[in-house]
């Protein structure tokens, strides 16, 4: 089985491979420039024999991935309405993204 890992970031939890592009908030210091990002936050570990579960992270883990694309998410559209007083608001929401290419998983 290939070694996967799950990490934390933005307050959700991913489950990542070598290879795979994931959707993750906005991170603090990444630029056009600055392409390398790191997640210390590793939960759990998978290296094809052995798990490695955290308590609540497993220390000596990090997932390496590099900055892809600044993506931004689907419209989220609030209606408010009150009945006979004539008000209605409607107020639109998009989400910025960073799109992050997982490079190495380090055990």
């Amino acid at each position: 089985m290939e070694p996967y890992a799950v990490i934390q970031t933005g307050n959700k939890q991913y489950q990542v491979r070598k290879g795979d592009v994931i959707d993750v908030e906005l991170l603090d210091g990444i630029s056009e420039e600055n392409k390398e990002v790191l997640f210390q936050e590793v939960l759990f570990t998978f290296d094809g024999e052995k798990a490695s579960v955290g308590a609540p992270i497993v220390g000596s883990a990090v997932v390496k991935g590099e900055l892809v694309s600044f993506v931004r998410g689907e419209k989220v559209v609030a209606y408010k309405y009150k009945k006979r007083k004539n008000y209605h608001k409607k107020i639109g929401h998009r989400q910025n993204y960073l799109r992050v290419k997982i490079c190495d998983l380090v055990m």
